[in-house]
């Protein structure tokens, strides 16, 4: 399965402070937002992932991350000089993508939870049709929503409703079979303009194919694409992570435990970091094993 990041668009909900860096640049707590992102698709055991940004903000991911081989996997980077719709991700990465199923992860949604990288890689490991994950929301009229039945079966999808069949909001993260690029070059720009992801999961609804994950208790997911929601979502990290002695997101960590790397070289990357708490936090890690 090959991995794709939309990390694009013009942060216009964080105006003014994303008038200079990119959204996914901006710290979340104690590590920039594109970590967050990055580790569920490096949980869910996926090596092969391109960061789809603007033109502009290309060389800053690059000076950040690299290639990926410190961390043992591999990162390209795809250009969208303009935002066309979360659907566009599946065509700006459709050679990256080939013949393999997919991952789209939005480049400002962050996950947490217990077991999700082990869900993950079973459910990546067989793709047939589309998985959605959905998070009980006490607005749904601002998400897509999806409505079960009583059996579990997903049943429609609504766009930001009016009057919400469901309070289950369809999260930012979505993985696919191979015929998402193709379904992808059908769809037709939106009354805004876009190929909007609803459309797309639509298809695949209409075709038998559509299974909605609920993330239950034991879960968070967070947007953090506006000024609450990004101190909201840097809040819950430091809590977390002052009450567990754990870092949540931490590449170096994950790249270890999954085995891209070993402990001597997940060592000698926290050393790098060595005058920052995370760095430290990266070494001592490494040295307890």
């Amino acid at each position: 399965m090959k991995g794709v990041i939309l990390a694009g668009g013009n942060g216009t909900r964080l105006h003014p402070i994303t008038l200079g860096p990119s959204k996914q640049l901006l710290p979340v707590y104690d590590k920039p937002m594109i970590y967050y992102p990055l580790s569920v698709l490096m949980l869910a055991g996926i090596t092969e992932i391109e960061i789809i940004t603007t033109p502009d903000e290309v060389p800053a991911f690059r000076r950040l991350l690299g290639d990926g081989s410190r961390l043992g996997i591999s990162l390209t980077y795809a250009e969208q000089d303009k935002p066309r719709g979360l659907a566009d991700a599946f065509l700006v990465s459709a050679d990256h993508i080939g013949d393999d199923p997919v991952a789209l992860v939005l480049g400002d949604n962050i996950f947490h939870g217990y077991e999700f990288g082990p869900m993950l890689q079973r459910l990546s490991r067989s793709v047939q049709g589309c998985y959605l994950f959905g998070h009980p929301v006490r607005d749904p009229e601002r998400y897509g929503v999806g409505v079960l039945d009583e059996q579990g079966n997903l049943v429609s999808i609504e766009e930001k409703p009016a009057r919400p069949w469901s309070n289950m909001a369809i999260t930012g993260l979505y993985l696919y079979d191979n015929k998402v690029v193709d379904f992808a070059r059908r769809l037709r720009p939106s009354e805004r303009g876009e190929l909007e992801i609803t459309d797309l999961n639509r298809i695949y609804l209409e075709r038998g194919e559509a299974t909605l994950i609920p993330l239950g208790r034991g879960f968070v997911w967070l947007d953090a694409g506006t000024h609450d929601a990004l101190m909201e979502a840097g809040n819950y990290v430091q809590v977390l992570e002052h009450r567990q002695g754990v870092r949540i997101a931490c590449l170096e960590e994950i790249a270890w435990r999954m085995g891209y790397i070993d402990r001597e070289a997940c060592h000698r990357l926290g050393s790098r970091l060595a005058k920052s708490p995370y760095g430290q936090y990266v070494m001592e890690m490494a040295e307890a094993g």
